[in-house]
């Protein structure tokens, strides 16, 4: 089965839930004879624990909201800014050294792009996880990070950022949260991603209702009239997911050509031929609005000709555009939009400040979520030694030593 990249998830709209080959692919990945079996079917091992349990305990982090008003700055050993899967493991590798963190990501939800993107799409390269679900991963490392009871700054964007002369660092958020940190971890990912806007008058008045860039539940839109736009993976595959449901479905694209996976072109194209839906190659052109509501969208062809499409529902999946936002002018130093680290600490061109993940760039960087576990693990022990010059590190093993037992709430 083909491997999905970080850059390749990143570049996707959100996919639907999980389709059979996905649910078959699981099936096969269940430890199968003898004792490792037996032990499953009691429920003793992490991977075999149904997903609901997982999400439940993983969501019993309290998020801390935000505030009105001038606060006091909280002191924090370390502040990580992004609750992506390498912000969340970063939060980890922190933990296990004894260094507790402070967690600010501008989604309400923890897990990043991997949550907000595409929280169905199957992961095939997380280490021991034949399969896994975005979502799910991102469940299973807020697990992983709960013995350290890391305090989750929700919906705050960081927008100011300086070094105090004391070499500590403040941190301070749009939601009146700031911070007096040691250290500074930026696991932003590519940073903060907007849906390409569908561009026509009136159309951000329904946004989030009538007119969608994300479907969050695909069983409101059961027995809905749907349009969709889009020639990408989301918009194929959710045309493909939504068909069976809807009242009707119409797929428009600028051009013949799709940029989504032949195979799910060639099923849209047998769907098409047997009437069930329909498909334009056509650009939206104005939205049809009765008392307030919307009715359709009038879409324009090649040669110029309008034509009314009727619709309840408009879903639009036209990509996704990064923008650095504010740490482009925090003055570290740049290499195309990333954050130039050295590959001994993943510290920044700023002591104290240190980059893991899609957010920075090194020779022979790959924008894998494996890399960027492997960068937060070095990453630790380089922020260590910068809050703790004098103490002494120790390479300890979670398997045999009594401090990480302590730290990680194992009993010996």
């Amino acid at each position: 089965m083909p491997r999905v990249s970080t850059r390749r998830a990143l570049r996707a709209n959100p996919a639907p839930p999980r389709h059979a080959y996905y649910t078959a692919s699981r099936a096969a990945c269940a430890p199968c004879r003898g004792r490792s079996a037996r032990r499953a079917a009691r429920g003793r091992t992490l991977y075999n624990a149904r997903r609901r349990e997982l999400h439940a305990k993983a969501t019993t982090l309290s998020p801390i909201p935000a505030t009105s008003g001038a606060a006091a700055p909280i002191s924090a050993e370390a502040v990580v800014i992004g609750a992506g899967p390498c912000g969340l493991f970063q939060v980890f590798e922190l933990g296990l050294l004894g260094i507790s963190a402070h967690v600010v990501d501008s989604l309400p939800r923890p897990g990043g792009q991997c949550a907000e993107l595409y929280p169905d799409k199957p992961i095939y390269d997380i280490p021991a996880l034949p399969v896994c679900g975005a979502q799910e991963l991102v469940d299973r490392l807020l697990q992983q990070i709960r013995p350290f009871k890391p305090q989750l700054h929700l919906g705050h964007e960081v927008l100011e950022f300086a070094q105090r002369q004391d070499g500590r660092f403040h941190v301070a958020t749009a939601g009146g949260v700031s911070f007096d940190a040691g250290a500074v971890v930026i696991a932003a990912g590519l940073g903060s991603f907007q849906p390409r806007r569908i561009g026509i008058e009136g159309a951000d008045a329904f946004e989030g209702g009538a007119l969608q860039y994300r479907v969050r539940s695909a069983g409101e839109l059961a027995g809905k009239h749907l349009v969709i736009f889009g020639g990408g993976d989301s918009a194929l595959d959710w045309t493909l997911e939504l068909l069976p449901r809807a009242a009707s479905l119409a797929l428009v694209h600028r051009r013949r050509e799709f940029r989504a996976a032949p195979a799910s072109v060639a099923r849209m194209q047998q769907q098409v031929a047997a009437a069930r839906m329909r498909c334009f190659e056509a650009l939206p052109h104005s939205l049809i609005v009765e008392n307030g509501a919307l009715r359709g969208v009038n879409i324009r062809s090649p040669d110029g000709a309008l034509q009314a499409l009727p619709a309840d529902r408009l879903l639009v999946f036209f990509g996704l555009h990064p923008k650095l936002g504010p740490i482009a002018e925090w003055g570290l130093a740049l290499e195309k939009k990333a954050l130039k680290v050295d590959t001994e600490k993943f510290q920044t061109s700023l002591p104290g400040v240190f980059a893991v993940g899609d957010i920075n760039t090194y020779p022979g960087k790959k924008k894998l979520i494996l890399s960027g576990f492997h960068e937060a693990a070095l990453a630790a022990f380089a922020i260590q030694h910068h809050l703790y010059p004098q103490k002494k590190q120790f390479l300890q093993y979670t398997t045999t030593s009594p401090i990480m037992h302590q730290r990680l709430g194992v009993p010996d």
